[in-house]
């Protein structure tokens, strides 16, 4: 988005009705401040080089000092998306359990949060507790699968294995809530159970007993993380990229001549390319085949770091910054430590302040406001 004036971010906080606040939400160590930094340094008021470097939201000297967030801070952001333009208050919460009350406080105050996770650790204790607050305060989150590059380089997990590693992570976030929808249910199922046993006091005829829990009826459609359902970004913060799949999915419905609507659906899941048919078909892990996601995606993304952090191969990397259309200067190429010219590419071909703000527009916690969230009494 380039550098943004501080004319333009007063303009914006005249205009209520475009202005959001956002909280990034983590366990501890799972890269929230980096993140952070990156949406910062998209408004220009930090370098891209310095993003997770600098911790720019961490302004305490003992938080910089211990390298963990320990109290909430803020800053205010542009956001234009065509001719619409808002005003983000993005807030940086603690992830360390000591300091939940600062949490707690920062989901209140929000219109929407993007809760972190780190690829490796997945789910983590307090990943939990910030899941179930957003819930109780009826926020619908975006998840960020962070520090994908740690497959690549510590765990030397093929694109693959990466791909099952990847699916394991969403279900256990999807069981935190699907868990905390089963209570809700429960608890409204009980509660109308006891009115109705009130009601029949009253009329002193005979008891109806009814043995369903309520969770057959209940809509739970729009409840999980998918990527196909547009709330899930894949990201390594630390090297400044960061995707949805919506994105592939514009880039290889012109390259593939397949509508983008039927890339959405098909590039998570068990579907693979048929080169001879030129056909999307299911069924890849029962014949062997790579998912589409393994294929277009995480294969890119593993060649690349490949070239660029393990062989350290200049005519590839030449290749790549080519067929990309991206812009590396000397000084990045010539680096002595290759994750400079990582960041140099990626950060320009898959920018992760970019993804996750397009998805947080597109999910509605920046593009539409509900009066309901805005509104409701405590």
């Amino acid at each position: 988005m380039g550098l943004t004036s501080l004319d333009k971010i007063i303009a914006l906080q005249r205009n209520p009705a475009n202005t959001r606040n956002l909280c990034i939400l983590a366990h501890v160590d799972h890269g929230k401040t980096t993140l952070a930094d990156c949406l910062v340094a998209s408004n220009g008021i930090i370098s891209s080089r310095l993003a997770g470097k600098l911790r720019y939201l961490d302004s305490r000297e003992d938080e910089q000092i211990r390298g963990i967030t320990m109290k909430s801070s803020a800053i205010s952001l542009h956001y234009s998306n065509g001719d619409q333009e808002y005003l983000l208050n993005l807030i940086d919460s603690p992830g360390h359990v000591d300091f939940s009350s600062e949490v707690s406080t920062a989901v209140r105050l929000c219109d929407g949060a993007i809760v972190v996770v780190d690829a490796v650790e997945g789910v983590c204790p307090q990943t939990q507790a910030v899941l179930r607050q957003a819930w109780l305060e009826n926020i619908k989150p975006v998840l960020v699968i962070n520090k994908i590059d740690r497959l690549i380089m510590e765990l030397k997990l093929t694109s693959q294995e990466a791909y099952t590693h990847l699916q394991k992570i969403l279900e256990q976030v999807n069981a935190v809530t699907g868990s905390l929808f089963t209570s809700k249910v429960l608890e409204e199922r009980a509660e109308k159970e006891k009115e109705e046993e009130e009601k029949e006091k009253e009329k002193d005829g005979d008891q109806v007993y009814d043995w369903s829990t309520g969770l057959e009826e209940a809509d739970d459609s729009q409840l999980y993380f998918s990527p196909d359902q547009g709330n899930v970004v894949f990201a390594s913060a630390i090297d400044g990229w960061g995707f949805s799949i919506q994105q592939f999915a514009q880039i290889y419905s012109q390259r593939m001549g397949v509508r983008a609507e039927v890339l959405l659906k098909t590039l998570w899941g068990d579907f693979y390319l048929n080169a001879k048919a030129k056909k999307i078909m299911k069924g890849a892990q029962a014949k062997g085949k790579k998912q589409l996601f393994v294929q277009l995606v995480l294969d890119n993304i593993w060649s690349l770091y490949d070239a660029v952090v393990t062989r350290r191969d200049k005519e590839k990397v030449e290749k790549v910054v080519t067929s990309l259309g991206v812009k590396v200067m000397a000084r990045d190429s010539r680096h002595s430590d290759p994750k400079v010219l990582l960041s140099a590419i990626c950060s320009q071909w898959l920018p992760v302040s970019q993804a996750v703000l397009w998805l947080l527009y597109s999910y509605g916690s920046i593009g539409s406001r509900s009066f309901k969230r805005c509104f409701k009494i405590r």
